[in-house]
């Protein structure tokens, strides 16, 4: 089968049951929520939207949620399903409040085809994409780079998950043998200057980590499978934590999986583009009304300034090149 479907999580964080739910389960009686991780920009039909136009191919998206839909989604259309964290969650692992199991436990949602690309919902298509951007030869596109990876804040867990992350490969594969074994992979000129950075890693014994590009990632369903089988010990324990914990692998663990074992095929880091609200301002907007590129991330933080105007901003220039509803959208 050749099908590619996308994979879509999403929160609503105004959904009081949500909250109070949230709350409950850290202790706390007052119903509010961490803003940055979970408030809403409003602009999910954009996502749609940018699938319809530029990916019509998609053979299916899968909405994942708690259990909330957006009001105006049309949850009716054939190339739709929604997903309830409890239809493919095993039970013992809800309710989570932490993407973790959300994201490990993908291959388990009923109907997934063997091919799929996973996007968070503030990842966005802004130009067309072809079958091919993803999957080729039925192996997933990728940019496989070594780094050094740096914690520059104490308080955000991130940084020490992708470390776990590349030290349970390293449990299981050997550095020397898997670059001996893949080095055209490793030195791909499809990387560009990007290899560099494999070269100067050499020297280091063990990986340390591998690039972080928060777009689009593409999954075989068997790597998830397999990465289970060998360490279904480890994810098992993720899974029964419902809150984020420094000590934790993420869906990350499966991309560098995938890299030990040469199932991808190379591609140019320059696919997407990353940027953070109140850091790279300008180049968001510049980036969508130009289209510069396939992919944008919009990362949201806590110092984004004035939030409604930021949001505001962001809505105009996804209007200015998506601005026909979507047959995902209900009322077209």
């Amino acid at each position: 089968m050749n099908e590619i479907d996308f994979v879509l999580p999403w929160v609503d964080d105004s959904d009081t049951d949500w909250i109070r739910e949230r709350n409950h389960y850290l202790g706390i009686k007052e119903e509010n929520v961490e803003t940055s991780r979970f408030r809403d920009w409003e602009n999910l039909q954009y996502w749609f939207r940018g699938v319809e136009k530029f990916a019509p191919w998609v053979h299916r998206i899968y909405f994942v949620t708690w259990g909330h839909v957006p009001k105006w989604l049309n949850t009716a259309h054939p190339k739709l399903t929604v997903v309830r964290h409890e239809d493919y969650i095993p039970a013992e692992y809800l309710p989570t409040f932490s993407s973790h199991p959300i994201e490990l436990n993908l291959h388990r949602i009923k109907g997934l085809s063997d091919r799929f690309v996973y996007f968070n919902d503030d990842t966005f298509l802004i130009r067309q994409v072809q079958p091919k951007d993803f999957f080729k030869n039925g192996l997933p596109r990728d940019c496989c780079i070594e780094t050094a990876l740096v914690q520059d804040d104490i308080h955000n867990p991130f940084a020490s998950i992708l470390m776990n992350d590349a030290a349970l490969v390293d449990m299981h594969y050997s550095k020397k043998e898997v670059i001996k074994k893949h080095w055209k992979l490793w030195f791909h000129p499809a990387c560009g200057t990007m290899v560099l950075r494999n070269l100067l890693m050499l020297p280091y014994r063990e990986f340390s980590s591998f690039k972080y590009s928060h777009i689009a990632s593409s999954f075989l369903k068997e790597t998830f499978e397999r990465v289970w089988q060998e360490e279904g010990e480890i994810l098992d324990r993720v899974c029964r934590t419902r809150f984020r914990s420094a000590s934790d692998v993420n869906q990350y663990v499966m991309k560098y999986w995938q890299y030990m074992e040469g199932k991808y095929v190379p591609q140019s880091p320059k696919t997407g583009r990353f940027y953070t609200v109140g850091i790279h301002d300008e180049q968001i907007h510049d980036t969508l009304r130009r289209q510069q590129c396939k992919m944008i991330c919009i990362n949201d933080t806590d110092n984004v300034g004035d939030f409604e105007k930021q949001k505001k901003r962001i809505i105009e220039s996804f209007e200015s090149i998506l601005p026909e509803k979507s047959s995902f959208e209900k009322g077209l």
